[in-house]
């Protein structure tokens, strides 16, 4: 039985061959469940069988760490990687100077000191695995490779290799610590501070000691801290952080702000409605922390690919080395063909470049409110033949408008509406809000009764004025004609039908932009809705859906995507509770964050913080984006070390050649797998 689970932050992990083998090295301790080194986020999850010997494995576990990837440690405190990052640098410049000053005078002495100081941490890195019986790592084909080519005098080549190798390090540690930016940006928003009211003091406190109900103080310029209720001040918000969008939103005493969004201007007090780790911040970080340990089958290949890539290339290499002498000698050309296969064979462009795409789609995701639970989503999303929308919250805002007024002729239609927002005023319904939204501020009735599930039945002295559904009017004995396409509220005075208001449910501003894009992208679009059908098939009519079902249950819904999922890949958007079977069971789960539920949010694969039915069309394009990327990454690696190993089978390419199919290669991978980053618009 798991006895507890630690969340560890790690630094000096640059690379993901070497991510893998810590994981699996750790992971063979009797005390540890399992190991996982999140690689986006820097953080070592360890789930402990027995964690009595927590603090010993832990210096284990490090000193594991640090023979795989030197520099690899557990984050104590504020550590800063930056000096060790310049002394890596300088390092490689005095040695890149040394190894020049050689060149000019044909030292050999020159050449040592200079493959010394570029490469002793790897070699003696491979001297140290070899004892621990790792044989096929880079570390390893590098050392064979070099101290090959000093025997066989091509000294400025075996330093050239040593000194672009490290080269490279540097540049991917840059690159990785780059592409981790985008993400612990978020991460790192975590409020730290709240101040609570306290018989009219301001109190500091952590938000997690702060309980729902609390009145926060939230000046300008900082960070809400919880989510809540704005009960004194104006001001506009900072939503970025949560949304992506550059346009602040403005607030007034009654409105919901969410944790992460910064006050610009005025003071404001908000009355928590949540606890600090239930806020739409703590979802979103948590959405992204556990991102990375859900690999696309692309990720998952190359890394198992890699395993055997290896081995097999070093097999190659020794009969190479040692078969064509005995038919046409010349032992020294051949080993050096030999060394040239070593130096391409080391995975690292493939290795380190398609996660880096990977979770580079999903920071770059996570910059525009488009949160991407993990790699294989955003592969999912570029199989997707059919978008199946929800309808209330999703394709539309799930406000109702007034859309007609229709009068039995006693009264205009001013004094219908007028009539009606009386009543309504005492109801917090929606179409009753709309309904007094419509007409403005009225006076209440004195005596107005609910009738639930009908309708409000008022008094205004001796008449008595009905307002409701048909079916309360056919219940007060006046049966009414209903067949509208719209939501009706009927209006009666004594025993007299005055007529009805028609309410519509407004349909989102880009939900048509969102449909036709994705009908001229070749996707089937369908609505799935609870609402009666005649409404349903009129917003599926005014957006130009494929297909339309209306007055669904939960469970049915489930139904019609599973007979979709039979035949056809399927995305399915929605917003509600009732929407999470449905998420679930599609193939890839799409919610609007901003106004989904808890248990939506939860079953979704992707949550989109707009709540724009465009971001589905971009949730798509992300996709298709990373797995394009991905795949040259995957292409480019590949044919160049390819080529190049062919070449120098041949005698056509040297050591130069073979260090860019490596060096080169990767650094151009790691390149284009960072373009995603920059992919905001």
């Amino acid at each position: 039985m798991m006895g507890k689970r630690d969340v560890l932050p790690v630094s000096g992990i640059t690379c993901t061959n070497c991510a893998a083998k810590i994981e699996r090295d750790v992971t063979k301790h009797e005390e540890v469940a399992s190991c996982q080194i999140d690689f986006a986020t820097s953080r070592m999850v360890i789930e402990w069988m027995d964690p009595s010997e927590r603090d010993v494995m832990l210096q284990s576990i490090e000193q594991t760490m640090e023979r795989i990837e030197p520099g690899a440690k557990f984050v104590r405190a504020e550590d800063d990687q930056t000096e060790k990052r310049d002394v890596t640098l300088w390092r490689f410049l005095a040695a890149a100077f040394i190894f020049s000053l050689a060149l000019w005078t044909d030292s050999i002495p020159g050449y040592i000191v200079a493959y010394g100081l570029a490469g002793y941490d790897v070699v003696y890195g491979a001297f140290r695995n070899i004892w621990h019986r790792e044989w096929f790592d880079e570390k390893f084909l590098m050392t064979i490779a070099t101290i090959g080519a000093f025997a066989i005098a091509e000294y400025p080549e075996a330093v050239a290799v040593m000194l672009f190798y490290q080269l490279g390090e540097y540049v991917q540690g840059r690159a990785v610590r780059a592409s981790r930016k985008s993400i612990q940006s978020l991460l790192n928003m975590r409020p730290t501070l709240a101040r609570v009211l306290e018989n009219e003091e301001e109190v500091e406190r952590l938000p997690e000691d702060v309980s729902v109900g609390s009145y926060l103080v939230v000046r300008a310029g900082e960070l809400v801290p919880m989510d809540g209720i704005v009960v004194t001040g104006a001001s506009s918000m900072d939503t970025a952080s949560l949304t992506g969008e550059s346009v602040p939103r403005q607030v007034d005493a009654g409105e919901e702000v969410l944790a992460g969004m910064v006050n610009i201007e005025g003071r404001l007090i908000v009355q928590t409605t949540k606890l600090a780790a239930e806020s739409s911040l703590q979802k979103m970080i948590a959405l992204v922390e556990e991102a990375n340990g859900k690999k696309a089958k692309t990720e998952q290949m190359i890394t198992r690919l890699a395993k055997v890539y290896t081995p097999f290339v070093v097999v190659m290499a020794a009969l190479v080395a040692f078969v064509p002498p005995f038919f046409v000698g010349n032992l020294e050309e051949w080993v050096y063909r030999a060394l040239i296969f070593l130096v391409i064979s080391c995975p690292c462009a493939l290795v380190i470049s398609i996660p880096l795409g990977y979770f580079g789609g999903i920071g770059a995701g996570s910059k525009r409110g488009i949160l991407v639970k993990g790699g294989e989503y955003l592969d999912t999303l570029t199989e997707v033949d059919t978008v199946v929308f929800d309808k209330t919250g999703t394709l539309t805002t799930g406000r109702f408008e007034v859309t007609d007024v229709v009068t039995a002729g006693d009264v205009s239609v001013e004094e219908l509406l007028y009539l009606a927002a009386r009543v309504e005023v005492a109801s917090n319904h929606p179409l009753a809000q709309a309904i007094v939204q419509r007409v403005g501020e009225v006076q209440a009735f004195e005596s107005i009764q609910e009738e639930p599930g009908y309708g409000l039945h008022a008094c205004d002295g001796e008449d008595h004025i009905y307002v409701g559904s048909a079916r309360y009017m056919k219940r007060l004995g006046r049966a009414i004609d209903d067949s509208s396409v719209s939501t009706s509220v009927h209006v009666m005075k004594n025993d007299r039908w005055l007529g009805r208001v028609e309410l519509m449910d407004t349909v989102k501003e880009d939900a048509f932009e969102a449909i036709q894009a994705l009908k001229e992208a070749g996707y089937r679009t369908v609505m799935l809705s609870g609402d009666r059908r005649e409404v349903a098939k009129k917003i599926g009519d005014q957006l130009g859906l494929d297909e339309v079902q209306g007055e669904l249950l939960p469970h049915e819904k489930v139904e019609a995507v599973e007979r979709m999922t039979a035949t056809r890949k399927v995305a399915f958007v929605g917003d509600g509770m009732n929407d999470a079977a449905a998420l679930a069971r599609a193939d890839v789960g799409l919610v609007m964050g901003g106004v989904g539920s808890d248990t939506a949010v939860t079953a979704a694969d992707v949550v989109l913080m707009h709540d724009a039915p465009t971001d589905v069309v971009q949730a798509i394009q992300l996709g298709k984006r990373t797995k394009r990327v991905v795949w040259q990454n995957i292409f480019f690696a590949f044919g160049t070390k390819a080529l190049v190993l062919l070449l120098g089978l041949f005698g056509i390419a040297t050591m130069w050649e073979a260090v860019f199919a490596d060096v080169g290669v990767a650094l151009l991978a790691i390149a284009n797998a960072t373009r995603l980053l920059r992919m905001t618009k």
